[in-house]
């Protein structure tokens, strides 16, 4: 398999500006990636003191942000809150997701399945933790949940692009 790298001028034209719809659906996961990046940096910030209270964004009794954030549950990895792990996470899914130009399918197969494997994990990793969470506390922080959303809704984005990449995979040279 050859891997074709575009020049930089060109690589910024493609993403900046193509309308294909690959490329819409990568914009989307971006967008959603900096959202949870987003998330992540506000629950990092109560959870480090920069914020004095973290209320939920959902309605409902199920719902306890604070609880939560503030428990064994999100400080148990790495000798730190659980935030900031997921405001470099959600940045990590966002580079993975932006690497390549309008045609990385068939130019870097590589890249978009490694894209919608990035998204997977991130799905399966906010989905067990909902489950800890839940177990440990009886209540869920509604910020993550949307996180969870957000992860399922960005692995859904990557598949059309994968799906191609491993056609293209299974093409012969």
């Amino acid at each position: 398999m050859t891997v074709e790298l575009l020049p930089p001028d060109q690589l910024s034209r493609e993403l900046r500006q193509d309308q294909s719809d690959d490329l819409r659906r990568r914009r989307a996961g971006i967008a959603l990636s900096f959202a949870g990046a987003a998330i992540g940096a506000i629950v990092g910030a109560y959870q480090t003191g920069l914020l004095r209270r973290l209320p939920d964004i959902l309605p409902g009794r199920i719902w306890d942000a604070e609880k939560v954030d503030a428990s064994d549950y999100a400080y148990a990895n790495l000798q730190q809150p659980d935030g900031p792990m997921m405001l470099v996470n959600y940045g990590l899914t966002a580079m993975a997701i932006s690497a390549g130009g309008t045609d990385r399918a068939r130019q870097n197969p590589a890249l978009p399945l490694v894209a919608a494997g990035k998204a997977a994990a991130d799905l399966v990793l906010t989905s067990v933790m909902a489950v800890i969470e839940w177990r440990q506390n009886q209540k869920l922080c509604s910020w993550c949940q949307v996180a969870t959303a957000i992860s399922a809704t960005t692995f859904a984005l990557t598949l059309p692009e994968a799906g191609k990449a491993l056609r293209r995979e299974g093409a012969p040279a």
